[in-house]
């Protein structure tokens, strides 16, 4: 059998976003052909990909900015960890999530002249500034493959100037987690009366177009909103909700956020700038209707009336027609768009497909077959 080769993770958080998920998930459906290792800075992800069986090298943290600079404290950190694996092994895969990561990767294989597969994954990119470091891909003629997890993420990189071509594999949950998800039962009785927020409490998450939305509807309080996930905006959003007697429960951060979401007859989404959120993935395995913004990864979700509803990005009234709508649903409607959900996961969203994306890609940058 021949020695598999090594698919270096390299991950710009130790922390425990959809990121280090999904770069998991794929790393570990590759692995029957690639050896992968997780290079992470320190926090919950170096604990969590020795759980899973992953060699792990620990790196410097990247701080706030993008890259930290190539020529860094970071980089140069960076590249000792690597030179093991480039002097050693003929062939590498990498996956890198910060620019600077692929092309240290690039540069030190000037030297080694190994046979490479260099891929930069867009997991999930929300401020402006980082979409426009991507172009400093553009700067050098590396051969670094670029790869976007739904079209959202590739419009914004073009528009933002990156010229490289970009490929979409779009994220997706693997058959052992949509398996192991708890399932809400079919809906009987008309109407919704308690909606889950999965999400980080932060500005540019919009949590703010929900409060709106039902200080403006106060008919909408007869629908129970229970928050998971915390945050900087926490305090502000808690002080709001309480003084206008929204009928809101902040849960915090929990780690039954599955269990919970059984107890929800929808899922409310307000982010407009994440590139494809898992959350919403994740609430059509537990077969729970979507709602979510007709605005950047959320809009290449949800097609409306058939897997979800989408409302109006940003508009607290657009929101608020689109609960009242579900107010008074009747269960054939809801169970529809549960169906639709499940179709999406068993097709689009499929880890066999996905999967089969990559490893194609992988083989054709490394000039070879399997």
């Amino acid at each position: 059998m021949p020695e598999r080769i090594p698919l270096i993770c390299a991950l710009s958080t130790g922390r425990g976003y959809g990121m280090q998920e999904m770069t998991y998930a794929t790393a570990w459906g590759l692995r029957d052909q690639f050896k992968p290792v997780i290079f992470t800075p320190p926090g919950p992800a170096i604990e969590e990909a020795r759980k899973r069986g992953f060699d792990v090298v620990e790196t410097l943290s990247l701080g706030s900015g993008e890259d930290g600079g190539i020529m860094s404290p970071q980089s140069w950190d960076f590249s000792a960890r690597l030179k093991p694996y480039l002097s050693r092994y003929r062939r590498l895969a990498f996956f890198g999530t910060r620019c600077m990561h692929n092309l240290v990767f690039a540069a030190m294989n000037l030297r080694y002249r190994r046979r490479t597969a260099n891929f930069h994954i867009v997991h999930g990119v929300e401020e402006d500034s980082r979409w426009a470091q991507k172009r400093v891909l553009d700067r050098f003629p590396f051969p670094i493959t670029v790869v976007a997890v739904s079209d959202s993420a590739r419009e914004r990189m073009q528009a933002y100037g990156l010229r490289r071509p970009i490929r979409v594999i779009e994220n997706y949950l693997t058959d052992d987690r949509v398996a192991a998800t708890p399932q809400r039962g079919p809906f009987s009785e008309p109407g919704v009366r308690r909606a889950a927020v999965v999400s980080r409490l932060d500005p540019v998450k919009r949590i703010d177009v929900l409060l709106t939305c039902l200080e403006n509807r106060p008919e909408l309080n007869s629908i129970a909103f229970h928050i998971y996930g915390d945050g900087p905006e926490a305090g502000a959003l808690k002080k709001r909700a309480a003084e206008n007697r929204l009928n809101i429960v902040f849960e915090g951060f929990r780690s039954d956020v599955a269990e919970q979401l059984t107890k929800a007859d929808v899922l409310v989404h307000t982010g407009p700038l994440e590139v494809l959120p898992l959350a919403l993935l994740e609430a059509m395995a537990a077969n729970v209707p979507v709602v979510g913004p007709d605005l950047g990864g959320t809009a290449c979700v949800i097609e409306h009336g058939v897997n979800g509803l989408r409302f109006s990005a940003n508009d607290p009234a657009s929101l608020g027609s689109c609960l009242e709508g579900l107010v008074l649903a009747e269960p054939d409607r809801l169970n529809a768009l549960v169906a639709g959900g499940r179709r999406s996961l068993e097709t689009r969203f499929s880890e066999r497909e996905r999967l089969a994306e990559y490893r194609s890609s992988l083989w054709a940058s490394l000039g070879t077959e399997s």
